[in-house]
């Protein structure tokens, strides 16, 4: 006997001994079901070519963990037994191949198939229609009593519906899984996070938690889901096939996975294994493989079963989308908008296919709740396209070495301030010629609501800032056309045609150069507000935070942010450099009423006569007005033109005035 092999298996069981104990009992496992599953089976491999090292109390021959002494114990008659995995194609083939064998058989088998949803275990008893007790798998032949909680579980029917061709069997046992939908899993988490509890680590280890529960009330607020898979005793329903049986659960009104494949044919089943795997990031819950059974019921008494496994099943499980890892360092990624999101580097792991070495943190507060650390061994989940996320930290594997993380004071890009306004959960970058975000910058500089810049679109922003033709904003302005030329598709015709359009947008008016500042929180509407309270711009930059908030329509929020950015060097430059460049502001001439409608809410209905739907808007928003699309008892006017809508119907009815247009000219006093 080599004693390596000796110590490999015993360091196995112990391993395995612990999972399991931290898995079923404490609800906060150390490791990734693919990372227990790997181990699992090569402790089975090591098992089967060393019989001599066989044990009775080895974890190969129980599932699971012994009850909880807090639970009341059931021992079934019929133990549930666990399945035999395969890990792809070529394990279902080695199966069709073993069955064929066992049967002594060359003809096609008929195969039952279904979704392996990542869930409980559990088996329900019905005596004469009524469920009487619910239970969990436990190690097989013992498992735990959970009736009370799996009562409360709406997709499990407490009494049977009676079915017109078969009789009620006076005992049921039916084999279920039990699971939660992957929004209610993250419903869960955050409620989790939010009361500053446990993160479940997986919608199995939520379910698993949310049943074990003493006080069925906890239980009832988890929206757990159940579907059947199998009975116990298939003579208990009369049903010659796992298919057939099946249906008859269904018409009694049991719940039954709705893309269960029936009686179908090797083939079929390897289809149906890459259908599913394909469907399975859309699927509302987590599952991992599927499981295909032999569909004829004599067909399985005759291949039989181990001590611990059917020889007439088996679960093919896909490629795992969660796995455990180390984080190595946290840094910062900058993106297009400022925004500053951590992002854990990780040692590298294979996640569905997948080398992943980096996975988001998506704010300072998630890190904060999640109590992530640079070094902890995490949980980390990828899905599909979505980016892998750390889901939840293995604290009880740290060992103090363990860094807390903390947001820097400057962009990592460009060196700028950055600020985290109240309120909000991002902290982002303060200039708004960071290379980080200068595309997205200068796309909204050139947009339809600020400099409106004819020519100037996405992919030839990209092109500019690509071949460092500029680097700002304010760069537009100082372009010529031979530099131009340089870009792809760009004659002399197009480079004039384009410097031309950046001449015609050097004349702006007041709110619309700073809507194109791209000021966080400075939309138009605040940017027309801005530009009627003051005369000109260096008169806004020496405004300070508490004064800004004076002025009606500008909060806190926008106040804040406001001063931020002009307390910024590198974006003073960049004002400067526009004006450098030619460009002129042109602000508003003072009007006696700028504030005359101060407060006052306006809803526009039907057609006026001599003005346009924006015309009638700049009109009260430049009295100080707002304009609202609905008519509430906080309208103080509503101003109708021809063919008015059901508007002018809620205001008669709440009682609110009613203006025409030339009301509503003398009103806001200003000429057309």
């Amino acid at each position: 006997m080599n004693p390596k092999i000796k110590d490999r298996v015993e360091t196995l069981r112990l391993e395995l001994h612990r999972h399991n104990h931290r898995y079923f009992v404490l609800d906060d496992p150390e490791i990734s079901d693919a990372e227990y599953d790997r181990m699992m089976q090569e402790l089975i491999v090591l098992e089967s070519e060393w019989p001599e090292l066989a044990s009775p109390d080895s974890p190969s021959v129980r599932v699971g963990s012994p009850p909880l002494e807090k639970f009341q114990s059931v021992t079934r008659t019929r133990p549930m037994l666990s399945l035999d995995k395969g890990f792809g194609e070529a394990d279902f083939i080695s199966f069709d191949q073993r069955v064929k064998k066992g049967l002594g058989v060359n003809d096609e088998i008929y195969y039952t198939a279904e979704p392996k949803i990542d869930g409980v275990a559990v088996e329900l008893v019905y005596e004469n229609g009524t469920l009487v007790m619910a239970s969990t798998r436990g190690d097989g032949e013992t498992g735990e009593v959970v009736t009370a909680n799996v009562k409360t579980i709406p997709t499990v029917p407490l009494v049977l519906q009676q079915v017109e061709d078969a009789s009620m069997p006076d005992l049921l046992e039916l084999r279920g899984e039990i699971f939660l939908s992957k929004s209610n899993f993250q419903s869960l988490n955050s409620d989790q996070m939010s009361r500053g509890l446990p993160l479940f680590a997986n919608p199995r280890n939520a379910a698993a938690g949310s049943l074990r529960q003493l006080d069925s009330r906890i239980t009832s607020l988890r929206p757990l889901e159940i579907y059947i898979y199998g009975v116990g005793d298939s003579e208990s329903i009369k049903a010659h096939s796992h298919a057939d049986a099946l249906m008859t659960l269904k018409r009694m009104g049991l719940r039954v996975n709705p893309l269960v494949r029936p009686k179908i044919l090797s083939n079929d089943v390897i289809a149906y294994y890459h259908e599913i795997d394909q469907m399975r990031d859309s699927l509302p819950y987590e599952i991992d493989g599927i499981v295909i059974k032999v569909d004829s019921f004599s067909y399985q008494e005759t291949l039989g079963s181990t001590s611990r496994r059917p020889k007439w099943a088996i679960a093919v499980k896909f490629e795992a989308t969660q796995e455990t890892t180390r984080i190595i360092d946290i840094s910062v990624q900058v993106g297009r908008t400022g925004a500053m999101t951590p992002v854990a580097d990780l040692e590298p792991v294979n996640i569905a296919g997948v080398s992943v070495s980096r996975a988001t943190l998506h704010n300072e507060d998630e890190v904060f709740k999640k109590d992530i650390r640079i070094g902890d061994r995490v949980f980390v989940r990828r899905a599909g396209d979505v980016i892998p996320e750390v889901v939840k930290v293995i604290t009880s594997a740290r060992n103090g070495a363990e860094k807390p993380f903390q947001m820097p004071k400057k962009c990592p890009v460009c060196d700028a301030d950055a600020v985290r306004l109240h309120g909000e959960s991002v902290t982002r970058c303060t200039n708004i010629a960071c290379p980080a975000q200068i595309k997205a910058t200068i796309r909204h500089f050139a947009s339809k609501g600020a400099f409106d810049i004819e020519g100037l679109g996405e992919k030839l922003i990209d092109q500019l800032v690509d071949l460092k033709l500029i680097s700002s904003c304010a760069d537009i302005f100082h372009l010529t056309a031979d530099s131009l030329q340089k870009l792809d598709r760009m004659g002399p015709k197009s480079a004039d045609n384009l410097i031309k359009a950046i001449e015609n947008r050097k004349r702006i008016s007041f709110h619309r150069f700073l809507f194109g500042l791209g000021i966080r929180h400075v939309g138009e509407h605040a940017a027309k507000i801005l530009s009627g309270a003051f005369q000109n711009l260096s008169e806004l930059e020496k405004t300070t935070g508490p004064q800004l908030e004076a002025i009606d329509g500008i909060g806190p929020v926008v106040a804040a942010s406001i001063s931020i950015f002009f307390s910024q060097e590198e974006n003073r430059r960049i004002i400067q450099r526009l004006i450098d460049g030619g460009v002129t502001i042109i602000y508003d001439a003072p009007r006696v009423f700028k504030n005359k409608l101060s407060g006052k809410s306006f809803v526009l209905t039907g057609t006026l006569e001599s003005l346009s739907r924006s015309q009638a808007k700049t009109l009260i928003e430049g009295a100080g007005g707002k304009v609202s699309g609905s008519v509430s008892r906080k309208t103080d006017y509503v101003v109708a033109g021809e063919s008015p809508g059901s508007k002018l119907e809620a205001a008669r009815e709440l009682g609110v005035p009613v203006l025409n247009e030339s009301e509503f000219k003398a009103l806001v006093s200003a000429d057309t």
